[in-house]
C-alpha cells in the first residue's frame, strides 16, 4: 500500500502554503473561492467530492499559518451533522458553523450559525445569546451560548463519533503545522546566529534539544496522518488513531515551541517575534478538551481491554435543547 501523498495533494499543500503566506487573514469567501470549504462535500452539492485526507493537508497548513476563522468548527466539527442542502451552503461559502458539544464553544466570534446536541439528535440553535471568553490564543477564542430554541433537526446523535474523530485529528494536524514552523524558525536562527565565530547550532546544548524536537514533530505528524487516513477510509481504528494523535501532537507542539523559544535566546521571548503566537496556539490545542492524560487513558484502556480496537467512546454530555446550552 502506498502511503505517500498524491501529486494533487502535494499541489494542494503548495497552493495552501503560498496563499496563506500572502494572505495572513483570509476571508471565508476567499477560502470558498479556492474550494477549501467544500473539499469533502459531494460534487452534486457543489463540493469537490474528495476526502478528509485533502482536508488534513489544509488543517496542517492552517495551523502553520495560525488561521483565525471557523474552518475547524465548520469543517471538522459541524460538517458531518449537516444535511446535503446545508453542506452545499458551506461549500459555497455562504454559511459558517460551530458545534456546541459542551459548555465551551470554539469560533463563536466568526461562526454565524450554531448546532447543538440535545436528546437523541443534533439541532440548529436559534436565538441564543453569545458570550466570548478570552483565551491564551487570541486567534482561537472560546465562548458560551445561553438561551435560544431548537430549530431544524440536523442529524441523529450517532454521528458524534465521526465528529469526535475528525475534531481530534484536525487539532493534531494544526498542532503539527504550528510545531513544524516553530522548528523551522529555530533551525534557521541557529544556523545564522554566531557566537565565538561559529554558528550556535554546532553546540550540543542547542543541537540535541532541536534533534529531540525534530523527532517529536515527525512522530506527531505520522500519528496525525494515520488518524486522517483512518477517518477518510472509515477504518475501525479511527477513534484510537485520533485520540493518540491529539494527545501526542498537542503536547509535542508545546514542547517544540518551548525549545524554539529557548534556542532563540532573548529575541524568542519578545512580542515582536512570531514564536509566542505559535506557542499560544499549541497551548490552546493541548488544553482543549479532551486533555492529553484523558486521551492516553482511553488509548491505554482500548489496548488493554480490546487489543487493537478502541473501547467504546464516551460521548459528550447532551445539552437539553430547551436550555440552549
Amino acid at each position: 500500500m502506498d502511503f505517500t501523498f498524491t501529486p494533487e495533494q502535494d499541489e494542494l499543500r503548495e497552493q495552501a502554503r503560498s496563499f496563506l503566506a500572502e494572505h495572513r487573514e483570509p476571508s471565508w469567501h476567499e477560502l470558498a473561492e479556492l474550494g477549501w470549504t467544500g473539499v469533502s462535500v459531494a460534487e452534486e452539492d457543489g463540493g469537490a467530492g474528495l476526502t478528509f485526507l485533502e482536508e488534513a493537508v489544509l488543517f496542517e497548513e492552517l495551523g502553520r499559518a495560525l488561521y483565525h476563522g471557523p474552518y475547524f468548527s465548520t469543517i471538522a466539527q459541524t460538517l458531518p451533522v449537516l444535511p446535503p442542502d446545508l453542506r452545499a451552503e458551506v461549500a459555497a461559502g455562504t454559511a459558517r458553523w460551530t458545534l456546541a458539544l459542551g459548555p465551551l464553544v470554539p469560533d463563536l466570534d466568526t461562526a454565524e450559525r450554531i448546532a447543538i446536541v440535545g436528546g437523541d439528535g443534533i439541532f440548529e440553535l436559534e436565538g441564543a445569546e453569545r458570550e466570548l471568553l478570552a483565551t491564551t490564543d487570541a486567534s482561537r477564542p472560546l465562548g458560551v451560548v445561553r438561551g435560544g430554541e431548537p430549530g431544524r433537526r440536523l442529524a441523529d446523535s450517532d454521528v458524534l463519533e465521526e465528529v469526535r474523530a475528525r475534531s481530534l485529528t484536525a487539532l493534531a494536524l494544526e498542532a503539527c503545522g504550528a510545531a513544524g514552523l516553530a522548528l523551522e524558525l529555530a533551525l534557521e536562527y541557529v544556523t545564522t546566529r554566531e557566537q565565538f565565530g561559529k554558528p550556535i547550532g554546532i553546540y550540543q546544548a542547542i543541537s540535541h534539544p532541536l534533534a529531540d524536537a525534530y523527532t517529536r514533530v515527525e512522530l506527531a505528524r505520522s500519528l496525525a496522518l494515520w488518524a486522517a487516513w483512518c477517518v477518510a477510509s472509515g477504518d475501525r481504528q479511527a477513534q484510537l488513531a485520533a485520540a493518540s494523535a491529539k494527545a501526542f501532537a498537542g503536547e509535542a507542539a508545546v514542547t517544540v515551541c518551548e525549545t524554539a523559544i529557548q534556542v532563540h535566546g532573548g529575541i524568542g521571548f519578545t512580542w515582536e517575534h512570531d514564536l509566542h503566537r505559535l506557542y499560544k496556539r499549541a497551548l490552546w490545542i493541548e488544553s482543549f478538551s479532551p486533555s492529553g492524560p484523558r486521551l492516553r487513558a482511553e488509548v491505554a484502556g482500548a489496548l488493554l481491554d480490546r487489543g487493537s480496537e478502541l473501547a467504546p467512546v464516551t460521548r459528550p454530555t447532551a445539552v437539553p435543547v430547551e436550555q440552549g446550552g
